[in-house]
């Protein structure tokens, strides 16, 4: 399986609205990171759809690798030099 672009290698905090669909990008091209802004078209990924109980800050994952997307779960601490 093909990896996705790494976009960062820390969380971005990120205000979201309980109530609201929003659309992670899980390929990493993403001008409008960590949401989705179409730019995966030409690839073999697709973007998550995911909605929170509470309007209040959360961690998104920038790393893309996360075991709990769209949520950072550290796993961008572990990521080799060629991630």
């Amino acid at each position: 399986m093909t990896h996705p672009i790494v976009a960062g290698r820390a969380p971005i905090a990120v205000a979201l609205e309980a109530g609201n669909t929003y659309y992670f990008c899980t390929c990493g091209r993403s001008h409008r990171q960590p949401l989705c802004d179409s730019s995966h078209r030409d690839s073999d990924f697709s973007p998550k759809a995911f909605a929170v109980e509470d309007s209040k800050t959360y961690y998104l994952c920038m790393c893309k690798r996360s075991s709990n997307l769209p949520f950072c779960d550290g796993t961008h601490a572990r990521l080799d030099d060629e991630a």
